[in-house]
């Protein structure tokens, strides 16, 4: 099961999609170790994000998944960047960023997910424990998520975790391809075109 959180605080902050599992379906404990990221961990956690944030589960996703995503993330903020390793393979993610404005210091849970195989087994918990501690450690003193009013089994997950105070937000699209001025655009390329092709060759 795939989860994703569109229910923006602010605008400018970027979506989440996450992948936990329901606390009353919970397996047997796995042995889990939560680290942070490595370089030889992006490829494999680009790859379950591919599996899991699909355009066609999450349509009006504002932010999409690619291995830029995971790259940047990485680049930026490593120690941020954490994977659940079990069977010698990632089983879940979690990358987040650290948001500064003054005098405010913001955790921001960006993506979030596990691996259907290891779901219901607590992975998501440690993963946004883990990320807490060490947001808490850097002096971030609000953690933010955001994810669609209608996906309750993320706000159910936020809400057993101790997030609160809800704030919905209007997403809106504009498909650039019906706008007049694109049409217009279109219409003067294709007139440059033709000009060009049909131009006779200067005499000598």
């Amino acid at each position: 099961m795939s989860l994703h959180i569109d229910d923006s605080i602010d605008h400018n902050l970027v979506d989440l999609d996450i992948v936990p599992a329901k606390e009353e379906e919970r397996s047997e404990p796995t042995n889990i170790i939560i680290r942070e990221m490595g370089i030889d961990d992006i490829a494999p956690v680009f790859h379950l994000g591919e599996e899991l944030f699909t355009s066609d589960l999450y349509p009006s996703l504002y932010r999409i998944w690619d291995e830029w995503e995971v790259i940047g993330f990485y680049n930026t903020d490593p120690e941020y960047c954490l994977v659940a390793e079990a069977d010698s393979q990632v089983a879940g993610f979690i990358l987040g960023t650290i948001i500064s404005k003054a005098p405010w210091v913001y955790g921001y849970i960006n993506w979030l997910g596990v691996h259907p195989q290891y779901q219901r087994r607590g992975i998501a918990d440690k993963l946004v424990d883990k990320l807490i501690e060490r947001m808490i450690e850097e002096g971030a003193r609000f953690m933010l998520v955001d994810t669609d009013p209608a996906n309750t089994a993320a706000v159910k997950f936020f809400t057993r975790k101790g997030f609160g105070n809800p704030r919905r937000h209007v997403f809106f699209s504009l498909n650039l391809t019906k706008h007049e001025i694109y049409g217009r655009l279109i219409a003067y390329e294709r007139d440059r075109s033709e000009r060009l092709t049909y131009r006779r060759p200067r005499r000598r």
